[in-house]
């Protein structure tokens, strides 16, 4: 509730650079956005993109279960798992979401970071599957940071929020060790343009 109540009075900018909003794609779509961007994206996705079906994969811990409760609360299903707990079923439920033609999201620096550090399962899981990685990033011009780990924004009420639909990224299937690093830094520096944002 407290969630709604912020994001009515927050004054949000989109800019639809992969064209989303005009000419939806009827494939799935692997979403990706910081672990410390979370609190806005579920109004973004229930007042832009409802129409998408999908899930987003939450750690196997108590955190993880609040996350899932309140994805649940805006129609998003949840994928339990994490590199340490049940990291092998998860990616086989992902699949299985992304094959059914149905979207993904991975906050690829969490459950517990490095910050901004993106995990090499997002790059994996669009590698196995052919499907587009789909970068939203989030800015607020005035907001609480709290004292965890990936530093947690909170947009103060009545702040400006711009939040960039960026272009759809395609990770080949056939690449080696090396391009596999090259590609996951590539898809990092693109969120990282979240830091570099002016409001």
């Amino acid at each position: 509730m407290a969630l709604r109540l912020v994001a009515f009075t927050l004054r949000v900018r989109v800019e639809d650079q992969c064209g989303i909003l005009s000419d939806r794609p009827e494939e799935a779509l692997i979403w990706a956005f910081w672990h410390n961007r979370i609190f806005v994206t579920p109004c973004i996705y229930r007042k832009y993109l409802r129409d998408r079906n999908g899930a987003v994969l939450t750690s196997a811990s108590k955190d993880g279960s609040v996350l899932a409760e309140t994805m649940r609360n805006f129609g998003v299903s949840a994928v339990r798992g994490s590199s340490s707990r049940r990291g092998g079923q998860a990616m086989v439920e992902l699949v299985k979401w992304l094959r059914d033609g149905r979207d993904v999201v991975m906050i690829p620096d969490g459950p517990r970071g490095p910050r901004y550090k993106l995990q090499p399962g997002i790059i994996k899981l669009a590698q196995k599957t052919g499907v587009k990685i789909f970068p939203l990033l989030v800015n607020y011009d005035n907001y609480w940071e709290l004292k965890s780990w990936d530093r947690f924004r909170i947009p103060k009420p009545f702040s400006k929020v711009v939040v960039t639909l960026a272009p759809y990224e395609m990770i080949e299937s056939d690449i080696d060790d090396e391009t596999f690093e090259l590609e996951r830094l590539r898809i990092e520096k693109i969120l990282m343009a979240n830091e570099e944002q002016t409001l």
